[in-house]
């Protein structure tokens, strides 16, 4: 994939992913909005139908107390006109004339205040209205002056009753009045409002904690709630007992100090689908991008695997095409000696793409769980002796040396001889390819609770902190650019790897760039 394309992929999908989010954020901030508009409007609806309520419970409080006032008046009202008003209508076809005529009357009644608890001088009046009407026929041709001479009409119909209207009105003035001598403490109480209000709030579905209070002119009253605290964000107002000039003293006041916490409730259910939703398209979208990643190096390391293999088994190739040519030449044929040193040469190149191709082999059948590994008790310093064998030679052609601080008392663990020798061989071998001057290795182990620690550390050219991270990788080799002057195919140390984990066993490596490294095999030890 070219760079450029991927990169452009890369950025586009990112973008997308950061667009997604975004709106998801968007739609929770207008769902929060929108909650909170329609809860704004609940919550003006119940303190409108509390306010009308206390004032109606006040109204019939006083009304129950006017009723059992009149029953208790002995004496006979005056009574006076209030109004009168008539309507005349004749046909002129029949002869027939129609007059209606209704009078309002009111009845006076004087009472002491002193009935309402208060102590006022001067007695109020309470009345009443009532209304009277009268219809009258006449089949004969009349007019005014016939009407006035007491003419009797054929039809005559009379009614009479309450006028509510203005009784109702007169009433409504009479008891504002009075009601707004009283302290609020007596015009309503802690326990009925407490119960308006949760009724209400029930009802409108508003089901979290509130707290309440009724002012007079900004100042707190003795009606409210223990713990009442004003919130400009979450406190809602509304006047309560309106005066006759429509004047309002009080003003009824509810907060909830779990307001968010209310409104975001309602949205956690979406909401945690929605994170839900939105984790499982990071999460897809950050492991495609990890596996695009990865498939690039990966393609990365096998174009550099290739590369080294082919100059790798170039070499030993060529090697034995000339030992072979050599051979052929009648006069190193005859040369016992000569011929002895180049089938050396050729045994010792094809021992060598042997253990690389073994390498390979045993990597893929690690990764296949195919490689039958056998565990025995293993005297752990004898395996690095022989492991120490194995390289002795090579130390001693590149002028190095190997010294061995082995201070470890308890040494017996559970191994497979032959996998670990290679293991403790790979890290030898590594140690010298990576020196560039004569090797210097030291090779050390101790005992740490039930484990025994293997530390070989050498002089050489050191790992970078980057490769530290990916050294036990497959195919994987620190990038020295198109030099080949070390050997290899990034593959030593990831059988390493495996073959340890297969033993329960770890390794570590502390290295410095130019300063050389240490391999650290930690391996549990058995009674």
């Amino acid at each position: 994939m070219n760079k450029l394309f991927f990169r452009l992929l890369v950025i586009l999908m990112s973008l997308s992913l950061i667009g997604i989010i975004l709106v998801q954020v968007y739609w929770f901030d207008k769902s929060f909005e929108n909650n909170e508009e329609q809860f704004k409007y609940h919550v003006k609806q119940v303190l409108g139908n509390v306010a009308d309520k206390i004032q109606k419970y006040e109204a019939y409080t006083f009304y129950e107390k006017y009723n059992k006032l009149k029953d208790s008046i002995g004496k006979v009202p005056e009574k006076s006109d209030f109004l009168e008003f008539g309507y005349y209508q004749r046909d002129s076809r029949t002869n027939e004339t129609i007059i209606y005529s209704n009078s309002i009357i009111s009845e006076d009644y004087g009472i002491s205040p002193s009935f309402f608890d208060k102590k006022l001088d001067s007695v109020k009046q309470l009345k009443n209205f009532s209304s009277k009407r009268k219809t009258e026929i006449y089949n004969d041709n009349i007019d005014n002056s016939s009407i006035k001479q007491n003419v009797t009409p054929d039809v005559k119909i009379e009614k009479a009753g309450r006028l509510d209207l203005l009784d109702n009105a007169q009433f409504e003035i009479f008891y504002k009045d009075i009601a707004a001598l009283k302290p609020i403490q007596e015009r309503v109480s802690n326990e009925f409002l407490q119960k308006l209000l949760t009724d209400e709030l029930n009802e409108y579905g508003v089901k979290t904690p509130f707290e309440y209070s009724i002012y007079s002119n900004g100042l707190a009253t003795k009606i409210k709630s223990d713990r009442f605290k004003y919130d400009k964000s979450s406190t809602y107002s509304i006047p309560v007992f309106i005066d006759n000039e429509d004047n309002n003293k009080y003003q009824l006041l509810i907060t909830f100090p779990q307001k968010k916490k209310f409104l975001f409730s309602e949205l956690i259910g979406i909401c945690i689908l929605s994170i839900i939703f939105t984790l499982i398209i990071i999460i897809a979208y950050s492991s495609a991008l990890s596996q695009l990643i990865k498939q690039r190096q990966i393609s990365e390391i096998k174009t550099d695997f290739i590369n080294n293999m082919t100059h790798e088994f170039k070499t030993p190739i060529a090697t034995i095409n000339l030992a072979l040519d050599a051979i052929k030449n009648p006069k190193v044929i005859d040369d016992k000696e000569k011929v002895q040193r180049y089938l050396q040469m050729i045994r010792d190149e094809n021992k060598r793409m042997h253990a690389q191709v073994e390498n390979v082999l045993r990597i893929s059948k690690l990764e296949k769980k195919e490689l039958d590994i056998k565990k025995e008790s293993n005297n752990i310093h004898d395996i690095i002796e022989d492991a120490i064998e194995h390289v002795h030679l090579i130390i001693e052609d590149r002028g190095g040396s190997i010294t061995k601080h082995l201070d470890a008392k308890r040494t017996t663990a559970l191994l497979n001889d032959v996998h670990f020798t290679n293991v403790i061989v790979n890290v030898l071998d590594n140690a010298i390819k990576y020196s560039p001057d004569a090797p210097k290795i030291d090779i050390s182990t101790e005992n740490v609770t039930e484990f025994i620690y293997i530390k070989i550390k050498d002089q050489g050219a050191g790992i970078s902190k980057a490769a530290q991270k990916r050294i036990f990788e497959k195919f994987y080799r620190e990038h020295t650019g198109d030099l080949h002057n070390v050997k290899g195919h990034g593959l030593g140390l990831a059988y390493v790897k495996r073959i340890l984990e297969d033993h329960n066993s770890e390794i570590f490596v502390e290295s410095e760039k130019g300063k050389g490294s240490t391999f650290i095999i930690k391996v549990p030890l058995i009674n």
